[in-house]
């Protein structure tokens, strides 16, 4: 499997799937607007703003709204940009933004970015990035966030060379997620993840740029808990923990190219 990037977003210098991901998750609403309106804000008026960055008060024109209850026509936020080497923010009147965030209760058409830098700049391959996590954040069957490895166990088969590993995690909803491992003599490891109660060991591992694979790449330990890997013998603990170590290799790094907040 190659490293997971959504189509269009590969030579953008300042997101990768992930980076909308994090950004997607907590956002309540999400609107396609259009600048109308910048004014930065006093060094007095912005506490906490980074070194290098402009705190902005910006009005928008809804264009589209792409998750949310209806917001009006107009919008209001404050959000963080970046200066210019002449220590200018940028020019944004007119500018085609995605912006993502939460309703300000009983004050229609104010929001609050979900990070300071929430305000994105509009391109065709961002927004339909987007628009694809959105679809899938918001479905019932949605994948949960992954909130520990629990248990490993390996199981060796009758054959020498094979076996099956599975894994058991633990989640923020409670909902089960399971990943099996398969070795047979003469063929590659292969490996699938069930996000029901079923193992499944005909599952097939998370296609890249989806949240299935979001979940796995940037939720699953860097390695496998020694007090995960239950397995029977030596053997098969480190035959567990090899297989673990497949399912990372093959997820790729969750990379993001956003600055941590």
């Amino acid at each position: 499997m190659s490293v997971p990037m959504a189509p269009g977003l590969e030579a953008d210098p300042d997101l990768a799937y992930a980076d909308l991901v994090d950004l997607a998750l907590p956002a309540q609403v999400v609107v396609k607007a259009e600048v109308r309106k910048a004014v930065r804000l006093k060094p007095e008026e912005a506490p906490g703003l980074p070194a290098g960055r402009a705190r902005l008060y910006i009005e928008a024109r809804t264009q589209a709204l792409l998750i949310g209850d209806n917001i009006g026509e107009s919008i209001r936020f404050l959000a963080d940009v970046p200066l210019d080497a002449r220590g200018k923010p940028p020019k944004l009147s007119k500018a085609q933004v995605l912006v993502l965030a939460r309703a300000v209760p009983e004050r229609p058409g104010e929001l609050q970015l979900v990070a300071p830098d929430a305000m994105l700049a509009l391109t065709p391959a961002r927004e339909a990035t987007l628009r694809a996590i959105l679809t899938e954040t918001t479905r019932p069957d949605a994948p949960p966030a992954i909130t520990a490895l629990r248990e490993a166990l390996h199981v060796s088969g009758n054959l020498a060379g094979e076996g099956e590993t599975q894994l058991f995690l633990g989640t923020a909803t409670g909902a089960p997620v399971s990943i099996s491992v398969l070795r047979r003599p003469g063929q590659p490891t292969t490996w699938g993840v069930s996000f029901t109660e079923i193992v499944d060991s005909a599952a097939r591992p998370p296609l890249p740029s989806t949240l299935a694979w979001y979940r796995l790449a940037c939720g699953l330990p860097a390695r496998l808990p020694d007090r995960a890997n239950i397995s029977a013998t030596l053997a098969d603990r480190r035959i567990a923990a090899e297989d673990y170590g497949q399912v990372l290799a093959d997820l790729g790094p969750c990379a993001r190219k956003r600055a941590a907040p």
